[in-house]
């Protein structure tokens, strides 16, 4: 996992750049669809960021679901270290491995770009662990980068810490979830479809939701 907290920005931009926006466009419009998709009357009350990084979407989340109580997890230390100090709050808790294994249980899953980095023979193993973490009735929202996107391969092999991850396809993903416990899934959603130079056209892009070239998809599976 990415250990460098300081230099994240930096290298994450060094790819996205091309599309012309910053990291905060896309955890905005991942968290606004998810809302949107989220079953009536869900109410979440804990709310895991599985993979958090820096913390970034964390805060978001916090925003997001006002009544909801945001816990980050992440493998890196320095990453960590840098979230508490800059998103740690009443609301907003991180935690390692250690914390993760003793966590109660969540209402809300969310997780962006991890599991491209997670050894595929691991992937399923990852999933049950969530599921077990779910209450019954609990969302997982998996968001992942669309290897079926041109720019997205271009943007993936200009971080460093993109370019040996291996990609997970729509498919794969869904055989992921119902592998890994997950009986109702929704079909992919693809977001992300034009670059802030074409920003007049994404106003369709609310038409293209399951058409297959977005930049980014994900999955909303219940337990």
């Amino acid at each position: 996992m990415f250990d460098l907290a300081q230099e994240y920005d930096a290298l994450l931009q060094q790819g996205i750049r091309l599309s012309g926006e910053d990291k905060d466009f896309f955890i905005r419009g991942r968290l606004k669809d998810l809302h949107r998709q989220l079953p009536a009357g869900f109410h979440p009350e804990r709310i895991l960021d599985f993979g958090c990084g820096i913390g970034d979407t964390a805060q978001r989340l916090a925003e997001q679901f006002p009544e909801a109580n945001i816990i980050g997890f992440d493998t890196s230390d320095p990453a960590l270290d840098y979230a508490r100090r800059t998103y740690g709050s009443a609301r907003i808790s991180f935690c390692n491995l250690a914390g993760f294994s003793q966590m109660a249980p969540v209402d809300l899953c969310y997780t962006n770009g991890v599991f491209h980095h997670i050894l595929p023979e691991k992937r399923t193993g990852v999933v049950v662990q969530i599921h077990r973490l779910l209450r019954p009735g609990g969302q997982f929202a998996l968001f992942e980068n669309n290897p079926y996107n041109p720019g997205t391969r271009m943007v993936m092999h200009r971080i460093p810490f993109d370019r040996e991850a291996k990609p997970l396809r729509p498919r794969e993903a869904q055989r992921l979830l119902q592998g890994g416990g997950f009986s109702y899934l929704c079909p992919p959603r693809y977001l992300f479809y034009f670059p802030r130079s074409l920003s007049f056209l994404r106003r369709m892009e609310a038409f293209l939701i399951r058409f297959p070239l977005g930049a980014q998809y994900y999955l909303l599976a219940q337990k």
